[in-house]
């Protein structure tokens, strides 16, 4: 049985479409809606313009998905309460359930047990100050570490290679440390994460990995997927 899933993404992003389509078992089909910037300057960490997003949203919405994800960790990082006004304004669009990225990488690190986080992020300082503040308050989880890669748009996310995230995990592991958490949908990162965690002994949660998971989950899915992560493959409740 095909499971279908909308994925709402940046008009920028050029990898959530390549590691959602070539990762993922055939079993599970995305279909994609891309959408404008809501800022004046353009800028990729501002949410998605509310016209494109309702529109977008409908469009998947007559494609039966079972599920609505907005694929854009830093939307949810600019105002408080995004998260339940863009999911509500996604599932009445759609008429299916809906989540954030956001919310699912800190439902995902809360599902591991993590307490003690390592975000190593392609963003910017004030971006990053912007997350560590999101998911310390919001999850109660402590960013015990912090690198960042300081992109100041979509394109230089996606022209970072996964030696960014790899070399930053070797810089600050430590016995402090209980998870990476690796944000931005746009960062090429997920066919590298059972890799990681081999090489450093720790749960590695990305953006698009932890969607997965919240959609294996929601889905009542009876086995992970294999080779993408302890995430995926586990399947921990949360």
């Amino acid at each position: 049985m095909t499971r279908h899933f909308g994925a709402l993404i940046p008009s920028t992003n050029t990898t959530c479409e390549i590691e959602y389509s070539r990762l993922l078992p055939p079993e599970y089909q995305a279909h994609y809606g891309r959408m404008l910037s809501s800022s004046p300057d353009k800028s990729p960490f501002s949410g998605p313009r509310e016209e494109d997003l309702d529109y977008q949203a409908r469009l998947l919405g007559t494609a039966k998905v079972e599920l609505v994800m907005l694929v854009q960790t830093s939307a949810s990082l600019h105002r408080d309460g995004y998260d339940a006004d863009v999911t509500r304004r996604m599932e009445q669009a759609a008429g299916a359930p809906a989540i954030t990225s956001a919310v699912a990488v800190g439902r995902a690190v809360k599902a591991l047990g993590a307490r003690r986080v390592a975000l190593v992020s392609p963003y910017s300082e004030p971006v990053n100050a912007r997350a560590k503040r999101y998911f310390e308050q919001g999850y109660g989880f402590e960013i015990a570490a912090l690198e960042g890669f300081a992109a100041r748009d979509s394109y230089a996310i996606g022209a970072l290679g996964p030696e960014n995230a790899r070399d930053a995990f070797a810089r600050i592991v430590g016995p402090a440390i209980d998870a990476f958490v690796v944000p931005g949908g746009n960062f090429p990162t997920m066919a590298h994460i059972a890799g990681w965690e081999r090489e450093f002994n720790k749960p590695v949660v990305t953006t698009n990995q932890a969607l997965i998971w919240a959609m294996l989950r929601r889905f009542g899915a009876a086995e992970g997927i294999r080779g993408l992560g302890h995430l995926l493959e586990a399947l921990p409740p949360g």
